[in-house]
């Protein structure tokens, strides 16, 4: 009988986590330098997947000069072989947030970076506009991870670290784009130095990124933890997670218009960035008569700056948030993504070399925060469909950057200076519904939370979910996600409104 009680003691026990967490066994810690399974581990994992998808989808930019001599590529092919690159995540994107929902982001991640994985090794056999074409827009499906990225985060790391988990998952991965401005180059010029011709240099160095891409998916699956708990498949065998339907997933996600909204001004920051890493080692190249390596080490420190800028939104967020709650984030999102647009315009107007360099360095700073600051709000959007709106949001990303390449970039309509100049006037456009945002237990930017009594976390995650699944205890996941969101009072709201002896549970 002593041993049975024992033993009933020792299941009743709650895991240990090497960090602090929430009822939700998030973290409440983000260290950047720890290793420790699961959180930090899926940290790591989701970054360095989603820079290695990047490194393949814009392999090709920094290459261009000598691709297109090789294969006889108009401007025109050039242009559309960049949209190609991004329009192909459009709807990859909202489907890897589905995904997410109902599989998990370990699995749904690797399964893509999988499957992506043969278009980057086919570039090297590219005869064709056609062709390149194809390559490219197939390779451009794994931007998609960028969803599972933010879900697993959302996932791993409580309320007041999501931001900055976010933030620096995302921009770590997104220094893929300016990377790879370094490596296909260096890459190229050490295989054509062995002894290969440059139209054949070309096609082996595509091997590089696609070796990585694919160890990277291996990676994800052998080490990785959709949930703080565990895997979606045993939590849902065990009983311990709700197995969502798709209708309802999709319902909840495509009904909140926050969501739709915070896609727009993606759009105009993330897809901005984007547009950028497509045509910047070619403009520079082109209007200041530089060398291939010397464009693409400049066009190299526009993406680069990711290592700081978006981390930096990230923690802005968090850092607003503490004191302003949700209002901040909003305010500090949208003040930064006007001024990205302001520093793009003058970008387009800048005529020397020097200037232009300093000038888009700083404009990276701007759009690149503003990337961090996006997902420093989208996982209080929904509990219920968070890939969802995840997905909906970078997807967002890629139509902005479809549309800015079909616009200002495909042929010769407008000249880049002049493109990138409109291009900073849509963004400061594009940002404005932001103002729009309005969560009734938190407020919005320019209106105070709800004065009405029902008005509180609980009410706006669980209505969600209907009397029926609530009777099921379907809702409890998001009744610990509302009650560990109470953060986004900010410290004046919150003093008045929350217990003082009410504190998140947490487990070491």
């Amino acid at each position: 009988m002593e041993i049975e009680g024992q033993a009933t003691v020792k299941e009743s026990q709650p895991p240990k986590f090497a960090l602090p967490v929430d009822s939700e066994h998030k973290a409440t810690e983000f260290r950047l330098f720890s290793v420790a399974a699961p959180h930090m581990r899926a940290f790591h994992l989701s970054w360095v997947s989603f820079f290695a998808c990047f490194v393949s989808t814009f392999a090709a930019p920094p290459l261009l000069p000598i691709i297109r001599d090789n294969l006889n590529l108009t401007a025109s092919d050039i242009g559309n072989a960049g949209i190609a690159s991004v329009s192909g995540a459009v709807f990859a994107r909202v489907a890897m947030g589905t995904a997410c929902d109902l599989f998990g982001p370990r699995l749904a991640s690797a399964s893509l970076i999988l499957l992506t994985a043969p278009a980057v090794y086919f570039t090297s056999i590219a005869s064709s506009s056609t062709s390149f074409l194809l390559v490219r827009f197939f390779t451009g499906f794994s931007l998609s991870t960028f969803v599972s990225t933010q879900f697993w985060m959302s996932s791993m790391f409580s309320a007041p670290v999501v931001g900055t988990a976010n933030g620096v998952a995302g921009g770590w991965g997104n220094l893929g784009g300016g990377a790879t401005q370094l490596i296909m180059p260096l890459v190229f010029a050490l295989i054509r130095d062995i002894g290969a011709i440059k139209f054949t240099a070309w096609r082996i160095a595509f091997f590089i990124p696609a070796l990585f891409q694919t160890l990277s998916a291996f990676a994800v699956l052998i080490f990785g933890k959709d949930l703080p708990d565990g895997n979606f498949r045993r939590l849902q065998k065990a009983g311990d997670k709700t197995k969502d339907k798709f209708s309802n997933v999709l319902y909840h996600g495509i009904t909140n218009y926050r969501g739709w909204i915070l896609a727009l001004s993606y759009g105009y920051c993330f897809g901005v960035e984007l547009t950028i890493d497509n045509i910047v080692a070619e403009y520079f190249y082109d209007r200041f008569d530089l060398k291939l390596h010397t464009a693409g080490m400049i066009a190299a420190s526009f993406g680069l700056a990711n290592i700081v800028s978006r981390p930096g939104g990230g923690m802005i967020s968090d850092a607003v948030a503490k004191r302003y709650g949700m209002r901040g984030r909003l305010w500090a999102l949208w003040v930064v993504q006007t001024l990205g647009g302001v520093f793009c315009i003058i970008l387009g107007r800048v005529g020397s070399l020097g200037g232009s360099i300093v000038v888009m360095i700083v404009f990276s700073l701007f759009c690149q925060a503003a990337c961090g600051l996006t997902f420093g709000v989208v996982p209080f959007v929904s509990r219920r469909s968070l890939g969802l709106i995840s997905g909906m949001t970078g997807g967002g990303g890629n139509v902005g950057a479809v549309l800015t390449q079909l616009i200002f970039f495909k042929g010769s309509k407008y000249s880049k200076e002049t493109g990138i100049m409109l291009m900073g006037i849509m963004i400061i456009f594009c940002t404005l519904p932001i103002c729009f945002i309005y969560f009734p237990q938190w407020g919005g930017m320019f209106c105070g939370p709800s004065s009405s009594k029902i008005a509180t976390e609980e009410d706006y995650y669980l209505s969600e979910w209907n009397s029926e699944e609530k009777e099921k205890g379907l809702h409890l996941s998001s009744l610990k996600f509302a009650d560990n969101s109470r953060r986004e009072r900010g410290r004046k709201e919150d003093s008045e409104t929350r217990p003082v002896d009410e504190t998140p549970s947490t487990q070491v």
